[in-house]
């Protein structure tokens, strides 16, 4: 029952960032360039509030504390105010001494602008689309040669009618004539020549710049201050250090005018280039990254997991902190760290060890980088007394009420809420002060890679933890409203729940590339995982994509080409259908080579999407053939929904590709493009490694949960954990990247949390003893929950539904026996869509089919892809019963593939190929391998 009424409701909102929305509200700064209120010169602190509106009386002022006109290039302006026959005025004061008075800006220069009857130029409109049908106004020939002065100061425009009444006035929006004057492509930040630090600092508005050199992390006055002086034309302020500041910490002074108060402030403030920092992110450190002593033995000699096509990945989701918090076999100094993945013979290693020998390919860390929601000291942070939350019910409200209480200052966080996006986090060091945390972050990267995982980076490059004149705000204390992205009205824009960045701006562009380039040289990182990436523009992920495939062994030391990129391809928001730039989303990126997640078999397998009611069901728990309550009660012709949705996952199973053809639930030939998707197409890629396939993430409920929830109350917990398998079986025997996220091999539970960002450890963390499995933690947290606890409490009061160690441990046997089959032929991994088209078929097709179950078929006649085997069927049977398939008359004859014939699945053992019936017979609730031997 996917009703018609959703329309195409974004899924993955619901994705990164829904979990810091109550933190994101605290966070947005008003951009404006015209403040109401007394307008007074320079300011000395960086806290003050913007300007009152107290005197903000006529009709033309209720838009003072706005910025909605544009300065474009060096002589136009864009602004939607005004007509044909109006006067418009450039109003500048170096001083911000502006004061709008009852009859407009009062104070400064002021400068003529004509209207260009023939509009903005197409090179404008095609940089800013938003902006067609604003006026173009014209600066005199004369004042453009001081544009880059006037840049510093408070800016105004106003119009006015022919008799010079004064019509309206608003402030500026910048990066477009920031960007025309001042894009910039040399280094930035700090750079080391012949030993010495050379400092670079993008602010071409900044009035001047100072730099602090502290002796040590927490010195209480600076021991050197030195002015910056700025190289023309380029916006950079520059300086070159002393040989011996190495290993010491900086913070910025910027005079700048700021918008948002009307005022020329004063702001400290750490480098946004940083590579290393103090803790909690007080200061900037002054570190080379290509020190010897910051790199562990055999570093500079790593090799590298081999991967011969992107077909051939395999990634598995985890955060660095539930990966050992509650690790016993790994030091309690270390729990928690980067460093806990040193541990090659602790629990969890072993278990990421025996995934990457089964044919797990990469480990995709959560967030690692320098994020604002964590203290980065232990002994800042505060704990809930485990004792007393041991001590509660199943059910029980009590845990999240713990978890709540201190969530704010305890040690977890997933961390999409970035500060310096170059750093690793310094909660996940052992010494969160200084450079440590880089030795830690390059031991994990080599212990996995000597271990045969790939590492991943989580990047939110989309958006800051603040903005403005808040604490934790960087990057617009130096340049105000140029790396945010701005509306209408001068305003940040918050769709991803915090302060969005604008990275079709060149210089935030700029500083995402060669941020991920830094990862990439620096510390080997071997792909990144774009968060909501359909806020930044398909170019910015090409651009990205160059400048990756340019890095080599030789130069760099690394092969930038085996780099994957991978991110969320969602449509929303301000930039939402192309709005202001071609958007990097599912359908735009087809044919780049990078991946996106490919919701669609995800909704299918599962049932629903994670914004309906939880209970309705899919393919692996009983649509169509085992209704659960809710579903018997509400269902609306749900065979015809399954085998609608069944069409979902097939489309999934052939890499995502637009134009694979196959038959569909009405009995037609069609494309992949051609099924429906809650009005969108269901199949989008060009080739099949652009699909990463899931089921679950750490975003909404995990796997089991969601099982937990949907199946039928008669479904035992070998049933449930049956389920778990199958889903975990569509997303490894697809063609395309398969995605797992941490501890869905294990029955993972958070106890239906469905947003656990800021849960604590307690519904996070993981244990890889099998012990537990994080089901029956208690009710979790009620700010993302509470709406669902009468559906929730009987769930997780039921003692019938607590899995088993037992149960834990055959989910566990059965995932590394599906990557081994993966593995085992190169027909799971076609990487090219011809290949799949010429190879791959679906039977069990159309109007008749029989419920619930899937079948598909590679072939390799020739033995081209795999010398043992001609054929391969994979049955995916969902029904709680067993089933008989007929196959097509043929000479071939199948035997079970020997990873099943000896699996620790007894049911899958008893599956089998009547040659002289010529049927497939499948165990109920079993995916099932065949293979024709040559």
């Amino acid at each position: 029952m996917i009703r018609a009424e959703l329309g195409r409701f974004i899924d993955s909102i619901a994705g990164s960032n829904m979990r810091i929305l109550t933190r994101a509200l605290t966070l947005v700064a008003v951009t404006v360039q015209i403040s109401c209120g007394s307008g007074s010169g320079v300011g000395t602190t960086t806290d003050d509030p913007p300007g009152t509106v107290a005197d903000c009386t006529t009709n033309w002022q209720a838009r003072c504390a706005e910025a909605s006109a544009y300065w474009l290039s060096a002589d136009t302006i864009a602004w939607s105010g005004g007509s044909a026959d109006s006067a418009f005025t450039l109003h500048a004061s170096p001083d911000a001494s502006l004061n709008p008075g009852g009859s407009g800006p009062v104070g400064g220069e002021v400068l003529a602008l004509t209207l260009d009857p023939a509009g903005l130029p197409p090179p404008a409109l095609e940089k800013f689309p938003h902006l067609a049908g604003h006026r173009a106004l014209k600066l005199d020939a004369s004042v453009q040669a001081r544009v880059p002065q006037l840049l510093k100061g408070q800016l105004a425009v106003s119009v006015s009618d022919a008799t010079g009444n004064l019509l309206d006035a608003t402030g500026l929006q910048l990066p477009g004539v920031l960007d025309e004057l001042f894009t910039y492509e040399g280094p930035l930040g700090v750079s080391f020549e012949a030993g010495v630090p050379m400092f670079r600092l993008w602010a071409p508005t900044a009035r001047r710049v100072t730099l602090q050199v502290f002796d040590t992390a927490d010195a209480a006055a600076a021991a050197v201050t030195l002015v910056l002086e700025e190289r023309p034309g380029t916006g950079v302020w520059e300086a070159n250090g002393e040989p011996g500041w190495l290993s010491k910490y900086y913070l910025y002074s910027v005079d700048v005018y700021v918008p948002a108060t009307g005022r020329i402030e004063t702001n400290s403030v750490t480098d946004p280039y940083s590579v290393s920092l103090a803790a909690d992110s007080a200061r900037s450190q002054i570190v080379d990254l290509a020190d010897p002593s910051l790199m562990p033995a055999g570093w500079e000699t790593l090799t590298k997991p081999e991967i011969a096509s992107a077909a051939d990945i395999s990634i598995y989701e985890l955060h660095v902190r539930d990966y050992s918090i509650a690790d016993a076999s790994v030091p309690q100094a270390n729990r928690g760290t980067f460093s806990a993945f040193t541990f090659t013979d602790s629990n969890g290693f072993r278990h990421l060890r025996a995934l990457a020998d089964a044919g797990l390919t990469h480990l995709h860390l959560l967030p690692a980088f320098d994020f604002a929601t964590v203290p980065e000291r232990l002994g800042d942070q505060r704990q809930p007394d485990r004792a007393e939350l041991n001590s509660l019910p199943p059910d029980s409200s009590g845990q999240q009420a713990l978890i709540e209480a201190i969530k704010e200052e305890d040690g977890f966080n997933w961390g999409y809420d970035p500060w310096h996006y170059t750093v690793p986090e310094g909660s996940f060091a052992v010494n969160p002060d200084g450079a440590s945390r880089i030795l830690e972050f390059r031991g994990m990267v080599k212990a996995l890679n000597e271990a045969g995982l790939n590492v991943v980076m989580d990047v939110v490059y989309n958006h800051t933890s603040q903005s403005g004149q808040a604490q934790k705000s960087v990057l617009d204390k130096i340049v105000p409203g140029y790396y945010q992205r701005l509306n209408a009205a001068g305003t940040v824009e918050t769709s991803t729940c915090c302060a969005n960045t604008a990275t079709e701006h060149a210089m935030m562009e700029k500083l995402m590339i060669d941020s991920v380039l830094t990862w990439a040289r620096g510390y080997k990182v071997d792909g990144f995982r774009f968060d909501l990436m359909g806020h930044h523009s398909k170019a910015n992920m090409l651009r990205l994509r160059a400048a990756l495939d340019a890095l080599t062994l030789a130069g760099d030391g690394v092969d930038g080409k085996r780099i994957y990129l991978y991110g969320e391809g969602w449509n929303f928001g301000e930039v939402a259908d192309n709005a202001r730039f071609e958007q990097a989303t599912q359908a735009n990126m087809a044919g780049t080579g990078i991946g996106t997640f490919f919701d669609r078999l995800r909704d299918g397998a599962r049932g629903g999407t994670p914004f309906i009611d939880p209970r309705e069901q899919g393919f692996i728990n009983g649509l169509g053939y085992d209704p659960n309550a809710w579903e018997a009660a509400n269902g609306d012709d749900d065979l015809a929904e399954l085998r609608r949705t069944s069409d979902w996952i097939r489309v999934g199973l052939s890499g995502g590709l637009a134009d694979y053809r196959f038959e569909n639930a009405l009995g037609d030939i069609v494309a992949g493009a051609d099924i429906d998707y809650l009005g969108a197409p269901a199949g989008y890629t060009a080739q099949p490694f652009e699909q990463i396939t899931y089921v679950a993430a750490h975003d909404n409920e995990t796997l089991f949960d969601v099982i937990q929830v949907k199946s039928p109350a008669n479904a035992n917990m070998a049933a449930r954990v049956r389920m778990q398998n199958l889903a975990n079986s569509l997303v490894v025997l697809s063609q395309g990247v398969p995605f797992l996220h941490a501890g869905q091999d294990l029955l993972r539970s958070k106890s239906m949390d469905r947003d656990s960002f800021n849960s604590g450890d307690w519904f996070n963390e993981l244990d890889w003893t099998l012990a537990s499995s994080g089901w029956g933690r208690g009710l979790p947290v009620a700010e993302k929950n509470a709406d669902k606890w009468p559906l929730m409490r009987p769930l997780l009061a039921d003692p019938a539904l607590v899995p088993r160690q037992a149960d834990r441990e055959f989910a566990r046997a059965m995932l590394r026996e599906l990557l081994q089959i993966r593995g085992s032929s190169g027909l799971f991994r076609l990487g090219d869509a011809e290949q799949i088209k010429a190879r791959l078929s679906f039977h069990n097709t159309g109007p008749d089919q029989l419920p619930g179950l899937i079948v598909m078929s590679l072939e390799d006649p020739d033995g081209s892809i795999d010398p043992l085997w001609s054929d391969i069927v994979v049955l995916f049977n969902a029904n709680d019963e067993a089933l008989n398939f007929q196959w097509p008359a043929g000479s071939e004859s199948f035997v079970l593939h020997p990873v099943q014939a000896a699996s620790l699945d007894s049911s899958v053992r008893t599956a089998r190929f009547d040659l002289a019936g010529r049927r497939f017979m499948v165990p109920a609730r079993t995916t099932a391998v065949f293979v024709s031997p040559r």
